[in-house]
């Protein structure tokens, strides 16, 4: 896939891997928008990257949605990227019952169910291009889950699972769909809103933004980034043995 002149749109944009691979797509010469719940970080973001386009929009919420596709189909006509990035991770005890399950937002509406919606909305708008794709960021931990984050993991699985079907679907409207398998990432991904702890350490943003792109000019459609291919070869060959391996606590 050709990555310069393209126009895209990512959510949860503003931090993390979306922000990063915001950065290189602006960088590599495409007109790049964000959408993310937080006016403030949507703020911070814009003013590191001047050519950046932004709008507020939690996409959980279907008016919210909705009101994004109006805005972009109305302003970025050209629009040929939509990368669903947007995503929360927490830990739940299934063993406290519901406890922890909706505390600070809702994993399944966030991960899993907002992509999906998102995809259904946009899909024709992409279709009617000459080059279009759909990016997915899942994770290594939905090839092999921490049972410490049960939801998380699903959602990603689950991710997965939909590119697959997806990539398949959209073959004769030759509209690609790459799904980018990420390690633990150094992003805000993990903390608890208004913590000062760091989130969880991994590799820089940056790493992922430029493998994706890499991955993209060679039209290969899934990304296993850094320590995630491992858990993608692991969950084929044993998985037990890998799913052990990452939860000894």
């Amino acid at each position: 896939m050709n990555i310069k002149g393209n126009t895209a749109l990512i959510t949860g944009g503003a931090t993390g891997i979306g922000f990063a691979l915001a950065e290189a797509l602006v960088k590599g010469g495409n007109t790049v928008i964000v959408c993310g719940r937080r006016e403030q970080r949507l703020n911070e973001a814009k003013n590191k990257l001047t050519a950046l386009y932004t709008q507020r929009c939690d996409v959980t919420q279907e008016a919210e949605r909705e009101a994004l596709f109006d805005w972009i189909s109305t302003e970025f006509k050209d629009l040929n990227m939509l990368v669903n990035n947007a995503g929360i991770q927490k830990m739940v005890d299934f063993t406290s019952g519901a406890e922890g399950l909706f505390s600070r937002g809702d994993e399944i509406a966030t991960n899993l169910a907002a992509h999906i919606y998102m995809t259904a909305l946009f899909a024709p708008l992409l279709m009617g291009k000459k080059q279009a794709a759909i990016v997915n960021v899942s994770s290594g931990l939905g090839f092999v889950p921490i049972a410490a984050m049960p939801v998380y993991c699903a959602t990603k699985a689950a991710m997965h699972s939909f590119s697959v079907s997806l990539r398949h679907q959209m073959r004769e409207p030759s509209v690609k769909v790459f799904e980018v398998i990420p390690p633990a990432v150094e992003t805000e991904l993990g903390r608890i809103e208004g913590d000062e702890e760091p989130g969880y350490p991994g590799v820089k943003p940056s790493v992922v933004a430029k493998a994706v792109l890499e991955a993209m000019v060679k039209d290969e459609y899934e990304i296993p980034v850094g320590e995630a291919r491992g858990l993608v070869e692991g969950s084929c060959r044993d998985f037990q043995k890998t799913f052990e391996g990452i939860n000894r606590w």
